[in-house]
């Protein structure tokens, strides 16, 4: 029996990781700067983008905007707790409002 939270860390947030690296290269980027961004495996990236590792979610309205606009952030280096935003998108993708209640993600 796989509980909803199973699956969220099974599939949805290496997803969001995943989504968010390949965006990342796709506006140049180097795979190994990307990584370092997000304070993973530089292999993480390169089986991201060669879809290797890391479900394929197509994230939608605001989950969307939300993957973009933190990876516009990352970007510029001012993303804040990355974590925080990652349980942002989640939470969108599964059309939760509120706050996460992780003492990481919480206000």
């Amino acid at each position: 029996m796989n509980t909803p939270c199973q699956q969220i860390v099974w599939e949805l947030l290496p997803a969001i990781r995943a989504s968010v690296a390949v965006e990342l290269v796709k506006r140049g980027i180097p795979q190994k700067k990307a990584a370092e961004m997000l304070e993973i495996a530089p292999s993480a990236v390169s089986q991201y983008v060669s879809g290797k590792r890391g479900c394929r979610v197509e994230f939608l309205g605001d989950a969307k905007e939300l993957v973009s606009k933190l990876v516009d952030d990352i970007i510029a280096d001012s993303a804040g707790d990355i974590s925080k935003r990652m349980c942002e998108i989640c939470m969108a993708s599964r059309g939760v409002e509120g706050s996460c209640a992780g003492d990481s993600c919480s206000d």
